[in-house]
């Protein structure tokens, strides 16, 4: 289900900015004017304002009562002003939160976005948003998807947004790393077994197709399964049962799969590591994600809902020429790789306000991030004393 997003155009010079970048997001958002406040219902919607119409209203207690009239059940209100990066105060239990800033830029926008959607991840990037519409589609159906793409490039959120927006997604959403499992215990783990099977098995296990019966399996770097596993996978997605390890009988499974690669799989292919035949099984919808130097849009989304993971919902300002760095780095690690640099960025900032200086980045491939760290952290002490 989306958000709605109910804005009051009053006193708003950038209201078509704001409409903007909500367009990009999975976001319902009405504009609204005081005129057509007799004829806004709209239950569990979050309520954004300019400050000067709080004010205009006798403040917090008339905004409220504005706001229960629509049967909003959050209020965001913006207060631009003269300040370095931005500070926010929040009431009642986070139902009541004021953002002043000095500027409406990327960073803010994606800070207003994170308190209002529930979601762990943002984009804005063309390129994403037409491989989200993409996901979109695959997940109302319930064909087999490979993900194709570097390391660090989302292909398990990606997954797990398939999830989200099909009809199993009320059901077990269950991932397996096949690269991370010993061999010996990966078939164990895939289809169950039973009491006394094997040395150790002092009890039954089901097994995690059966665990993820009704709902969806990600199979994580599936070129890493051996290849005697690869025929008993092959046979469990076409009849659609599991045979537990020294059972004597098949079980009926549901489950919808979704597998990942970082790999080129017709190369595992043609030098025998992969079948043929289970390849095509499991390619019905392929999908491939794009190294984050490919949809620089995202690198502020992306570092923003980093930051308030990592931060406890205190995420720190992104300044300009922070932003720059980030956004004109390459980005090897992907994902990966600017999540490491944002958790230095929040060690190193002070103020809640993350600077050029506070993002440690290798660009020269010579390892010296220990002695920048260092020179950092002196520098600041200096300014301290």
């Amino acid at each position: 289900m989306m958000d709605n997003i109910l804005i009051i155009e009053e006193l708003f010079e950038n209201i078509q900015s704001i409409n903007n970048f909500f367009s990009k997001k999975d976001l319902s958002v009405k504009n609204i004017t005081e005129n057509e406040f007799k004829n806004i219902n709209s239950p569990k919607s979050t309520l954004i304002c300019h400050k000067n119409f709080e004010n205009k209203v006798n403040g917090k207690a008339g905004l409220m009562k504005v706001a229960r009239n629509f049967g909003s059940t959050k209020i965001i209100v913006l207060n631009p002003g003269n300040l370095e990066g931005y500070s926010m105060e929040s009431e009642m239990g986070g139902s009541f939160v004021c953002i002043n800033y000095s500027e409406f830029d990327d960073v803010i926008k994606e800070i207003v976005f994170q308190q209002i959607s529930k979601q762990k991840y943002s984009f804005s990037d063309s390129k994403t948003i037409s491989l989200i519409k993409m996901a979109e589609k695959v997940a109302n159906t319930d064909v087999t998807v490979f993900i194709h793409g570097p390391t660090g490039t989302g292909k398990e959120v990606i997954s797990n947004y398939i999830h989200q927006k099909s009809q199993r997604s009320s059901n077990p959403f269950i991932a397996i790393n096949c690269a991370a499992i010993p061999e010996n215990m990966l078939e164990a783990m895939l289809f169950g077994h039973e009491k006394g099977a094997f040395t150790g098995a002092s009890s039954a296990n089901k097994g995690i197709f059966r665990a993820a019966d009704t709902g969806t399996l990600l199979l994580d770097e599936i070129s890493e399964m051996p290849l005697s596993l690869q025929a008993k996978l092959l046979r469990v997605l076409q009849e659609k049962k599991v045979t537990p390890i020294g059972g004597q009988r098949d079980i009926d499974v549901d489950v919808r799969v979704i597998a990942t690669t970082n790999r080129n799989m017709m190369d595992e292919v043609k030098d025998k590591k992969f079948r043929e035949d289970l390849y095509y099984r499991l390619n019905v919808f392929p999908i491939e994600t794009l190294n984050l130097s490919e949809r620089k849009e995202d690198i502020i989304p992306i570092s923003v809902a980093l930051l308030n993971r990592h931060s406890q919902n205190n995420i720190p300002y992104i300044n300009k020429d922070a932003q720059n760095i980030l956004k004109n780095y390459v980005w090897p690690g992907n994902v990966r790789e600017l999540e490491n640099v944002l958790q230095r960025a929040i060690v190193l900032s002070e103020d809640k306000v993350i600077k050029a200086k506070d993002v440690m980045i290798d660009i020269s491939g010579k390892n010296n991030l220990y002695s920048d760290i260092q020179e950092n952290l002196n520098d600041n002490k200096i300014m301290q004393a």
